[in-house]
């Protein structure tokens, strides 16, 4: 049985995906990109500054899936 996460720590899927899909004890997440969920605007600054959004993202999608 697979299970659609969605959650607002992460941006929207923007086309016909899901934020992620738990199955079979898996987290399987969409690409990501530095875009603040907030705001829905890609993050300004270096690739430090991006990158940090970037795993923001990805927490939040594994914390909604019940994972860490």
């Amino acid at each position: 049985m697979k299970t659609i996460i969605q959650t607002d720590n992460a941006p929207k899927a923007i086309g016909p995906y899901s934020q992620a899909v738990v199955h079979g004890g898996m987290v399987y997440c969409s690409g990501q990109i530095p875009l603040d969920p907030a705001t829905g605007q890609i993050v300004e600054g270096d690739i430090v500054a991006q990158t940090h959004r970037v795993m923001q993202n990805l927490k939040g999608l594994l914390e909604a899936s019940g994972s860490s």
